[in-house]
């Protein structure tokens, strides 16, 4: 019996220093390598709600692998979320938020979430799986609008968190963060805020090597969440600087 005591005690140890070296030497490694990726995420406040924007693509590594992802989600009927970064940690979050929309439904208490709780929430479980050094490999934009009010919130993999009137991410924050600074205000109207947020998407293909010419739209109004279909844009390829750089090559 004291045999059998010390080779399990023995077994246990040599476990538990592979299972350290595996964590703090390299040999588990998958948080630290995301697969699928996508790109820039844009989104804007206007008069009657939060619009954002967004390519199709999913990239592998450089390999434009998917081109048909949906980058958006209803968290509930008065919020919108949409992702940047790895594909399956945003379907991930679109899951548990979608199941807590269930359980307050299940509760039947008539509360349900409004965008800035369901903000906190998310910004929340990215701190928390940050603190676990196992985060979730995304940027979030979260918009909502409830009781006249809209609201939209960025968060990202390190639990950083906080509101403004425009948000962007990926190579769209730098981008496209100092054109919607400038055309912003307060009124801006539907048909307005979707020519600006084009207006960047146009800037993005241009210039950023992970994008496509396909894009979705998606709105929070009073009517609820709204997700279009997949649209095109018309380019523009004919500036002195392009033309110039084809002669080139």
């Amino acid at each position: 019996q004291k045999t059998l005591i010390a080779a399990v005690k023995k077994n246990s140890n040599t476990m538990q220093t592979a299972i350290s070296h595996d964590v703090f030497c390299g040999g588990q490694t998958w948080t630290t390598r995301p697969m699928v990726m996508g790109s820039s995420v844009i989104a804007i406040k206007y008069a009657d709600g939060v619009m954002m924007m967004a390519d199709t693509l999913g990239s592998y590594g450089a390999l434009s692998r998917y081109i048909d992802i949906t980058r958006f989600a209803e968290a509930n009927a008065y919020t919108l979320i949409g992702g940047g970064g790895e594909i399956s940690d945003f379907q991930h979050i679109v899951k548990v938020l979608q199941e807590k929309a269930v359980e307050d439904f299940c509760i039947d208490d008539d509360e349900v979430m409004d965008p800035s709780e369901m903000f906190h929430y998310v910004s929340r479980m990215m701190y928390n799986r940050r603190n676990k050094m196992d985060p979730l490999y995304n940027q979030f934009l979260v918009g909502g609008f409830r009781d006249g009010k809209s609201f939209l919130g960025y968060t990202d993999l390190y639990g950083t968190a906080f509101e403004e009137n425009i948000v962007c991410t990926g190579f769209g924050n730098y981008l496209s963060t100092p054109l919607l600074r400038k055309a912003w205000r307060p009124d801006l109207t539907h048909a307005e805020a979707k020519e600006l947020l084009e207006q960047c998407l146009r800037v993005l293909f241009y210039r950023d090597s992970v994008t496509i010419n396909r894009y979705r739209a998606a709105t929070v109004t009073k009517e609820g969440v709204k997700i279009s279909e997949p649209f095109s844009l018309v380019g523009k390829w004919d500036y002195k600087m392009f033309r110039a750089h084809l002669k080139e090559v």
